[in-house]
């Protein structure tokens, strides 16, 4: 058993989740580190990101409603300092490039840990500055078939659907925690983790715990016995906070390649103590997904139900949800109370990939909300240059509260280089 286990594990985990063929933002996966003998490995990423939107007063490009930011990480990886013993350390630096407050708003994203995010990109106070971070920083060891990771890390959403990295900012948001990768049992991978603080995907340079000193526990099952069919189960521990009572988090994932099709279906149980006082039932969660390849185009249909309940359907350390249904940006929408549908189509175009989703919610358990039923049209372009070393990305967001509603607008443009 390799000592870089774990990280084959997480990675090849990473991949395996990807398979949504919408056109929502390519996947930002760090370049591969080959294992080498006692020695660091060092790569980066250089980012830069724009984004601007006609939501509210303001108008598209206007100051008061764009934000931006250049981001650059460093990353160095050895899987065997001393003794077996691996460690990983990741830097993110995030600047503005002197464009704030004169031609943006404020930060798409920061590291800087004296401004809080609050689920606006814009920071309205104007106190944005430039910052770095520590987003990783993590020791490994293996035992025969069992490989731990301890510190500051990314989680993939394969193997932890509520408590992942999310890919679709700057740089992605980590979790302080404790990671365990077990592979006795063929065709099994089995994973604990114990979380107990996360930044956000909005603002890395604060990291707050997720259930004060008592954390969140995780176990994860995954199993490929059958040819073509990979099935996952998680399970959540949330103990309680001040007398309370505890809270428990299950959901699974079956995904099966039968011909040409691929089928996935998902679904969760919430028995969440938020103390709510607008609803005190538990959440539901289904989806299912089907899939496929037809020559010179890949499409998809996704369904996702999630009934009116006490807790949402989204990451802890972020602001995306693991539901099928997820687009660029409609996680507000599909988290709860909402019935679905989504409809994705894809092509190689022009040296990069084209995409083109639409998503509606077509019903909601509570009457009110019945009456409204948003929806969002995505457009996309991708494209690899500089010997694929550097990824290009733009996206068009139209979207509304109903039909009939007024419509907003969201651009957005990012480059990415691999170093």
């Amino acid at each position: 058993m390799k000592k870089t286990l774990l990280l084959s594990v997480v990675a090849s985990a990473v991949v395996m989740a990807g398979g949504d063929i919408s056109p929502v933002e390519p996947a930002v996966e760090a370049p591969v580190v080959e294992e080498t003998a006692s020695n660091w490995d060092f790569n980066g990423q250089a980012v830069i990101y724009y984004q601007t939107t006609d939501k509210g007063a303001a108008d598209l490009f206007d100051k008061g409603s764009s934000a931006a930011a250049a981001g650059l990480q460093l990353k160095a990886v050895n899987d065997d300092v001393a003794y077996g013993i691996g460690a990983g350390v990741e830097v993110s630096g995030i600047s503005d490039l002197y464009l704030f407050p004169e031609v943006v708003g404020g930060f798409q994203q920061t590291a800087n840990n004296q401004i809080l995010a609050s689920g606006d990109i814009i920071n309205s106070d104007l106190t944005a500055d430039s910052g770095a971070e520590i987003t990783q920083g993590y020791l490994t060891y293996a035992v025969d078939n069992t490989s731990f990771k301890l510190g500051r890390q990314a989680l993939p959403k394969a193997l932890s659907p509520f408590a992942f990295s999310e890919s679709w900012n700057v740089f992605k948001n980590t979790f302080d925690a404790a990671l365990a990768v077990n592979t006795d049992i063929e065709d099994t991978t089995l994973v604990y983790a114990f979380v107990k603080a996360a930044n956000n995907s909005l603002n890395l340079g604060t990291f707050a715990e997720l259930n004060g000193s008592d954390g969140v526990h995780m176990l994860t099952a995954q199993n490929k016995s059958i040819d073509g069919l990979t099935l996952t189960g998680t399970y959540y521990y949330i103990a309680a906070q001040n007398g309370g009572d505890d809270s428990n988090l299950f959901w699974a994932d079956a995904k099966y390649a039968l011909g040409e099709y691929d089928i996935a279906v998902q679904g969760g149980y919430m028995d969440m103590e938020t103390g709510s006082t607008t609803t005190s039932d538990n959440t539901i969660a289904a989806g299912l997904k089907v899939s496929s390849d037809f020559d010179m185009f890949k499409a998809s249909l996704a369904y996702s139900y999630v009934n009116e309940g006490e807790a949402n359907v989204a990451n802890f350390g972020g602001i995306k949800t693991p539901l099928y249904t997820q687009m660029i940006a409609n996680q507000t929408v599909i988290q709860n109370d909402a019935q679905y549908v989504k409809v994705a189509a894809s092509t190689e175009l022009y040296d990069g990939n084209v995409g083109l989703a639409y998503g509606m919610r077509v019903a909601a358990d509570n009457t009110n909300t019945d009456k409204t039923n948003p929806f969002e049209l995505d457009a996309t372009y991708s494209t690899k240059v500089f010997d694929e070393s550097t990824t290009l990305f733009a996206g068009y967001v139209l979207s509304a509260k109903d039909l009939d509603a007024d419509k907003s607008n969201i651009v957005r443009v990012w480059g990415r280089y691999n170093f």
